[in-house]
């Protein structure tokens, strides 16, 4: 992942319309794509307590867990409930903030830079839709292999279409708040596992709950 992909998503996700929704807990909060397609971002999801789909997620971690793009913490926090030692690491302030008024841990990083426990943990999650961070898939897969123990577990939500795409986006409010383009991608089931493979990953269960994919991949 060179710097020229990290530096652009980073400023993209501090812009004032995703740090807003954050702190009001709500949307309408978009991804935009420059052919003018839209991807509603889930704001007040995020920012409430786990659902059902999340639950099926808490249920299979083990060991230490980090949350990679954590938001505004509601896995990390129910993770530290249930005794979990657990770390969100996220590029945005107040998502950090939110985590740790929740309960939780977490620091204000890229998952390119150093991280504490670095080869040492359980299970890493990537969930609603953070495989797309960086806009690439293949060295994202590898970095959290570089982040995950020896038969460790890396938990991604996928897309619900079968889709592989990476694209320029940015996010913005519906009201004319808009931040920074940059590099995004959305991969489905099938395409996450190929990629997965590729990377050193071997897919181990999938599964849907609540409308939403998911893949268990062990290391």
């Amino acid at each position: 992942m060179t710097a020229q992909l990290i530096e652009p998503a980073r400023s993209a996700w501090q812009a004032d319309p995703y740090s807003d929704a954050l702190r009001a807990g709500r949307g309408p909060l978009y991804l935009r794509r420059h052919d003018g397609w839209l991807l509603p971002l889930e704001v007040e999801r995020w920012c409430a307590e786990p659902d059902a789909a999340d639950d099926t997620v808490l249920a299979r971690c083990s060991g230490p867990v980090l949350d990679i793009g954590c938001g505004p913490g509601r896995l990390v926090a129910a993770l530290a409930g249930l005794g979990h030692a657990a770390l969100g690491v996220d590029v945005t302030p107040e998502a950090v903030a939110r985590t740790v008024r929740a309960g939780g841990s977490a620091l204000c990083r890229s998952v390119f830079d150093p991280l504490p426990r670095e080869g040492g943990w359980g299970t890493v999650l990537l969930i609603d839709g953070n495989i797309g961070i960086g806009g690439d898939p293949a060295a994202l897969l590898y970095r959290a292999a570089d982040l995950t123990a020896p038969g460790g577990s890396l938990l991604v939500e996928a897309a619900t279409a079968d889709v592989d795409e990476r694209v320029e986006v940015h996010v913005e409010d519906g009201a004319g708040g808009r931040g920074a383009s940059f590099r995004w991608a959305r991969l489905g089931t099938r395409a996450l596992c190929t990629e997965a493979k590729a990377a050193g990953w071997t897919p181990y269960d999938t599964w849907q709950a609540a409308g939403r994919h998911f893949v268990h991949l062990t290391h």
